[in-house]
């Protein structure tokens, strides 16, 4: 068997291996600040700021990171939507020594203590609207300092002015923070003196830039331990990775939360690498998507299959120009086939699957953009300097072309491991491997599909049955818009299949038709034995559907 069968699938374009900056990488967006002064950074609902303006914003809150204690190596926490306070917050935390920890702002209280505790950060940055949740925590981590920045900050004129009614409206909350104390208003510190800079040396493969917490679909989420190495990367693969695009000509539409590690670099880290413009947006709303798209005319479009589904559920999707959406590849969970055909139907650009985990800062594999056809189903190849294999789920063995196992990957973007767990590190490291815990298997040409999640996996019967095969099937149908299928306990079976349903808008489906339609298409044992119609699947923020909720549910009814 040939150890890398994907190389010879690879077009001229793209180089088997690459070569690795040794700078850290906040040490990018100087360069390219020093490269694109007058080129716009970032557009964010009105406002613009160019890469001068941005890299010198970055320094004013670094200096001062670096004035009220933050020394290398000490994490501060960001927890903030897409905007030019997130940007700026992250790389200015690398600037001044410290290891970012994304936090996610849908956190609840409880959630929030976990991660402050278990990276003992003692900085955050966040909105005012978050920060009574942040004093409700305070007390019980080990927080000293909080920064506070307000979506109306970074507003052009008079949107700066009326926005603060609005959210008050929408959330009842009008919060008033004094800049004093352990207290710090972000628009404050940019205006203030600059504080003097102290530069540190680093070693990017040693050196953490990223505390990145896994989503926690299947468990309690854990600190994946990412080097500037590890980011900088997965940053070059993905610039390699998308040969046809310009530096500095392009536009990146940044809907993917930066509090995950899939918008992180394929959004802000890649957009800054290139000198690209970013078009943020706080959240995910499909009219402004819609609308910013075809006012702001983005090129590149990375995303999570829930919101191209979402798009394309709009009854008004066809009113909108979407024609300049030239390449899109999705990640965070599997791309139905429908939707991939439909949605490069409608905007004339490409879109791919692509596969990582936050544990490979994340990207391991993708389907080609350009100049390969696309083999439907398939999360693609592995990216440059990235190694994947198939090992037995019994043996550990490494298995042959065609035969179903556990994919593990190696390579410069695998992490070093997770933050204070060393037991759960040796766990899924092991040999140079990384053990993703994804079922699948590999063609005879290197194209690598994933069955379904090792924990997802439903033994039914003594039957192997994969949720996301039957998933794909319920996509097919016409009244669907999402689905999601999970095992629940059977004192029979052992396990017995359960599919969720969201239907489309105004549509109609008997339980009894959805039965007769999988079983038209399935063998007769993966057919579900129960279905439930929702109005909603439980998700993360970036769209991943929560399974584990699902089955905790079913727990609790029996």
């Amino acid at each position: 068997m040939t150890e890398k069968p994907w190389l010879k699938e690879y077009p001229e374009e793209i180089p088997a291996a690459l070569t690795y900056s040794s700078e850290p990488l906040h040490h990018f967006l100087r360069k390219t600040a020093e490269e694109f002064p007058h080129k716009t950074a970032i557009h964010f609902m009105g406002y613009e700021m160019n890469y001068r303006q941005l890299f010198e914003m970055t320094k004013k809150l670094a200096g001062y990171l670096q004035s009220i204690g933050l020394d290398k190596g000490e994490r501060v926490a960001i927890m903030l939507p897409n905007c030019p306070q997130a940007v700026i917050s992250f790389y200015a935390v690398l600037m001044a020594g410290g290891i970012v920890v994304q936090t996610n702002p849908l956190y609840k209280e409880r959630e929030l203590k976990h991660q402050l505790k278990d990276c003992d950060a003692k900085i955050i940055i966040t909105l005012d609207l978050l920060f009574p949740r942040i004093m409700n925590v305070k007390r019980q981590t080990g927080l000293r300092h909080i920064i506070v920045t307000a979506i109306k900050d970074f507003l052009p004129f008079p949107a700066n002015v009326i926005y603060p009614f609005i959210q008050k409206k929408q959330t009842g909350l009008s919060i008033s923070i004094r800049h004093e104390g352990n207290h710090h208003l972000f628009k404050n510190i940019l205006i203030e003196k600059q504080k003097p800079l102290t530069e540190f040396d680093y070693k990017t493969d040693e050196d953490l830039a990223l505390i990145q917490y896994t989503g926690g679909t299947t468990g309690s989420p854990k600190g994946v331990m990412l080097t500037h190495k590890n980011l900088i990367s997965n940053t070059v693969m993905c610039e390699a990775w998308l040969y046809k695009c310009r530096r500095g000509k392009e536009t990146v539409l940044g809907i993917l939360p930066f509090f995950h590690v899939y918008g992180l670099t394929t959004v802000l880290l890649l957009s800054v690498m290139q000198g690209q413009k970013m078009i943020l947006l706080p959240k995910f709303e499909v009219k402004r998507v819609l609308k910013t798209i075809e006012k702001q005319k983005p090129t590149l479009f990375p995303g999570a299959p829930t919101m191209y589904i979402a798009l394309l559920n709009d009854p008004g999707i066809h009113k909108y120009d979407l024609s300049s959406i030239d390449s899109c590849i999705s990640g965070s969970a599997s791309l139905p086939v429908e939707v991939q055909e439909k949605f490069e139907e409608i905007t004339g650009g490409k879109l791919v699957e692509g596969y990582g985990l936050t544990e490979a800062s994340p990207v391991t594999h993708a389907n080609f953009l350009w100049d390969r056809p696309y083999k439907k189903g398939s999360i693609g190849v592995p990216w440059p300097d990235t190694d994947a294999a198939v090992f037995s789920t019994e043996t550990g063995e490494r298995l042959p072309a065609n035969e179903i196992g556990e994919i593990a990957v190696r390579g410069p973007q695998v992490m070093k491991g997770y933050w204070n767990r060393p037991e759960e590190t040796a766990a899924v490291l092991k040999d140079g491997w990384l053990l993703t815990g994804d079922l699948g298997y590999m063609d005879e040409d290197g194209y690598f599909y994933v069955v379904d999640r090792k924990k997802d996996m439903i033994i039914a019967g003594g039957y192997n049955i994969y949720p996301r095969e039957i998933e794909e099937v319920l996509y097919e149908h016409p009244q669907i818009r999402e689905a999601a299928v999970v095992g629940i306990p059977d004192p029979y079976r052992g396990e017995t299949v359960k599919a969720y349903v969201v239907l489309k808008a105004g549509g109609r489906l008997e339980r009894d038709e959805l039965d007769e339609f999988l079983r038209q298409r399935l063998a007769a044992y993966k057919v579900p034995r129960y279905y439930e119609f929702r109005k909603e699947l439980p998700k993360t923020a970036i769209g991943k559907v929560l399974k584990r909720v699902l089955v905790e549910e079913e727990k609790e009814r029996c």
